[in-house]
């Protein structure tokens, strides 16, 4: 009896190894499973944000070039206008044409051409070369449409360069409104080649840019052949009309590669650009540590340990990119500054904190004078540079802690001021005026006084006022600045707080910017 005892002992001890043994391999099976699957998720989401990135900037740079090409248009436009441009001289007719035109080393012919496709007007020669262009698809589309505004035409080749460019074309209506010729500007398509080769999509991946009628302007890596081929009939081209912008996978009609697609529209303009990613790629790294860890698992299973460490190591590396998106997410890229997410959530605590304590609270909202100017005299990289040296500015003015300089938007920045009253908020406003007046940027040509400020101040005791938030403090700081900008600029003015909103005055104010 004993030894059965000790038998059927001995056989449950087994049985319960075995099904430990069963049992173990199923959990590290499950359990590796689902790491895998949320690696997988890792790849597509990391392959996602990175695709909406590239779009973003993609996106922005080409806007910003194209809307300087067509200032530049727009300019000669306006400037046939002038007074007896026709009895000037070939040379000043050019100079006053083309005063404003755009000198990127991109851009390709700027020329002016008369009712019947002759060059009246050449950027690059005086005379201006001889050519006729009434039969290209630009000057017949204007020809035939009044107030199309900017065009953007297919991928041509430049009679008078020889070189792939994107056409880009305003009409000139003569006085009575008929059709008085075209405004062409280009942009090589090399400047789409540089701009995409930049950029590194791995095996299969690709980037393209199409006009709205399907037209492929652009693709890297580059081919010859794919220059100017419409695709509006494919099943691809139609998930980018869709929507403005968005994502899908789909299988490519060009080479059969699925691909992931994040595609946007190009502003306001008729251009679409879209970014693919081989889901092949996408998915390489993840297939190599599937195989790795799976084999791992199904050796020894004792590495659960070790899988263990290598998930909580990945969760602490989330949780660091997380806190330093976070930490982006409060910062203006440009500047350095707090950006106005920062501002509104700092300006609530210290709204609340002077309701409390009864003490007075100051805002300054400062604006650059006459920014515009800066960006379409020196272009947009020497504009951001006097944002950059504002923001030092700005930074230089104030001592606290607790005082803080944000930009709110455009070439607008903030002063919040928690214990300050309208004096206090006044010295600053005139430490800050000081430090402005003497901001020079060598590098760039802009000496002592070319930048100035107007300043908007608004203080208040949130206890002693019909103020009711953070919102019109805002307002009001905002009201003043627009005195200011009445007033004559590079000045300061305080809000007076039971004073209606003077609407009218900014509206008249923003069309005079």
């Amino acid at each position: 009896m004993a030894s059965l005892r000790r038998f059927t002992h001995r056989l449950h001890s087994a049985r319960t190894w075995i099904a430990m043994g069963v049992l173990a391999p199923i959990g590290m099976l499950a359990a590796s499973g689902l790491m895998l699957a949320d690696l997988r998720q890792d790849a597509w989401d990391k392959a996602e944000q990175t695709s909406k990135n590239l779009v973003q900037v993609l996106e922005r740079d080409i806007a910003r070039n194209i809307e300087m090409y067509d200032l530049s248009i727009q300019a000669a436009v306006e400037n046939l206008r002038t007074t007896g441009l026709a009895e000037m001289a070939p040379a000043i007719r050019q100079l006053i044409l083309f005063d404003r035109a755009a000198t990127a080393r991109d851009m390709g012919v700027m020329i002016v051409i008369d009712q019947h496709g002759d060059i009246i007007a050449d950027i690059d020669a005086v005379p201006p070369r001889k050519g006729n262009y009434a039969d290209r698809e630009y000057f017949q589309v204007h020809k035939a449409r009044a107030g199309l505004g900017l065009y953007i035409g297919r991928p041509i080749v430049s009679r008078l360069t020889g070189e792939r460019m994107l056409p880009f074309s305003r009409r000139i209506n003569k006085p009575d409104g008929t059709f008085g010729g075209v405004v062409l500007g280009s942009v090589k398509l090399s400047y789409f080649t540089r701009l995409f080769g930049e950029i590194d999509l791995g095996q299969d991946g690709a980037i393209n840019l199409y006009l709205r009628d399907g037209t492929r302007v652009m693709r890297h890596p580059y081919a010859e052949a794919d220059i100017g081929v419409n695709i509006a009939g494919t099943q691809t081209f139609q998930g980018f009309m869709r929507d403005a912008s968005g994502s899908f996978v789909h299988i490519s009609a060009r080479d059969g590669i699925e691909r992931h697609y994040t595609y946007t529209r190009v502003g306001g303009l008729p251009l679409i650009l879209n970014v693919a990613l081989s889901t092949r790629a996408i998915e390489a790294e993840w297939r190599v540590k599937a195989l790795v860890i799976g084999g791992i698992v199904f050796v020894l299973c004792g590495l659960t340990i070790a899988l263990s460490l290598l998930f909580g190591r990945e969760l602490r590396r989330r949780e660091a990119m997380q806190a330093e998106l976070e930490r982006l997410s409060l910062t203006d890229a440009l500047t350095g500054l707090p950006n106005r997410r920062a501002f509104e959530n700092a300006g609530a605590q210290a709204w609340e904190a002077a309701r409390h304590s009864g003490r007075p609270l100051s805002l300054l909202i400062v604006d650059a004078d006459h920014f515009k100017r800066f960006n379409d005299r020196y272009g947009h990289q020497v504009g951001d540079e006097v944002l950059r040296s504002l923001a030092r500015c700005l930074s230089a003015s104030v001592y606290r802690p607790q005082d803080l300089v944000s930009r709110v938007g455009g070439e607008e920045f903030s002063v919040l001021l928690p214990d300050t009253d309208q004096a206090g908020a006044h010295r600053v406003a005139d430490k800050l005026h000081a430090e402005v007046s003497a901001l020079t940027i060598a590098s760039i040509g802009i000496g002592a006084g070319a930048v100035t400020v107007s300043i908007g101040l608004a203080a208040i005791v949130p206890t002693a006022t019909e103020v009711a938030g953070l919102t019109d403090l805002y307002r009001l700081a905002d009201e003043a600045l627009y005195e200011a900008k009445a007033g004559g600029r590079n000045q300061t003015r305080h809000a007076k707080p039971h004073e209606p909103a003077v609407f009218p005055l900014k509206q008249v104010l923003r069309l005079m910017q």
